[in-house]
């Protein structure tokens, strides 16, 4: 099952094909799902994925999917890429204890991607 998400423009953002690891259009491997959660590779809860669309710890929606229900309006969507070939998945640290889930927000649209902490691990070599 794939899952695209997509960014506050509607942009591709990131994809999952096992509804665990997220994956950058370019193969990078940037988080993975546990649950109703977002974790990074070095085991940091950075979101909670809920009602398809990706919420931060402030309450804002940073991403969402088709799937998405709910939550502040969602723009246009643009075409997705070509997926790139998938690096070598980082191990996975000790995961961090899950914050409370803070009160959502309903602001206009989706809040920028950036303010969420889904980056590439620094090296995996």
């Amino acid at each position: 099952m794939s899952i695209d998400f997509y960014d506050s423009k509607g942009r591709p953002y990131a994809y999952t094909d096992d509804g665990e690891t997220i994956y950058t259009f370019g193969g990078v491997p940037i988080a993975f799902i546990d649950g109703d959660s977002i974790y990074s590779f070095s085991g940091t809860h950075v979101a909670f994925f809920e009602n398809g669309q990706i919420w931060d710890h402030r309450g804002g929606v940073v991403l969402f999917t088709d799937q998405a229900s709910g939550g502040p309006m969602k723009p246009l969507k643009a075409l997705k890429p070509l997926k790139g070939l998938k690096s070598l998945k980082p191990l996975k640290g000790l995961k961090a204890l899950k914050p409370l889930k803070p009160l959502k927000s309903l602001p206009e649209s989706v809040k920028p991607a950036p303010t969420l902490s889904l980056s590439p691990p620094a090296s995996t070599f």
